[in-house]
């Protein structure tokens, strides 16, 4: 695939937002396309920002659910008390569990994916004190990329319900909260299962 070299990108969007055939209508949105093809990189692997008009895409943040996760390596379970109530695990791409298995995760390297499935829990039917996955609650994605995501810790989040995206107002609590509890831990709650 050819991609469109963002300084050649500028000039031939200048050029043809000047040509004096172009309608205003139609000049307008012949620059706004062109600006958003260089400002939003094809969604190509997990990491990279899908275009903003996506639907699959998370608000403020433009992460999805990367293809293939199921198929990642497992960091670690979690066990969501109180109010959630939920059995949680975290699974990772390669470059996450290199930090992980090198112990170079402050900070993570970028292109760090780490993936969260929760579901609440119930007994299970055959072995009464055991609790087992019950109804799947949410899928949630912590993207690493410094520079997209300067303005929060560089991480990018995403946080899906049935495969779609959760609304904004969900989004908007993502990074406080690992802003006020894991800051030191390069904004992750989750620590390698050995």
């Amino acid at each position: 695939m050819n991609e469109l070299q963002p300084e050649n990108a500028l000039k031939t969007t200048t050029a043809a937002c000047r040509h004096p055939y172009i309608k205003p209508l139609a000049w307008f949105a012949a620059c706004a396309v062109v600006a958003a093809a260089i400002a939003s990189p094809m969604w190509a692997s997990a990491g990279e920002l899908p275009p903003a008009n996506d639907p699959a895409a998370s608000p403020i943040y433009g992460v999805k659910v990367p293809q293939g996760y199921r198929q990642w390596q497992f960091v670690a379970p979690a066990l969501e008390a109180g109010e959630l109530n939920e059995l949680r695990a975290v699974l990772g791409n390669d470059v996450a569990m290199d930090a992980y298995k090198t112990d170079k995760t402050k900070p993570f390297p970028e292109g760090t994916v780490l993936v969260k499935l929760a579901w609440k829990h119930k007994p299970s039917p055959e072995f009464g004190t055991a609790l087992v996955p019950g109804a799947p609650t949410t899928v949630q994605v912590m993207v690493k990329d410094s520079k997209r995501y300067a303005a929060t810790g560089g991480w990018g989040f995403g946080r899906f319900i049935d495969g779609k995206p959760a609304d904004l107002a969900q989004h908007q609590t993502c990074f406080a909260c690992h802003a006020a509890l894991v800051k030191d831990r390069d904004y992750v709650f989750t620590r390698f299962a050995p």
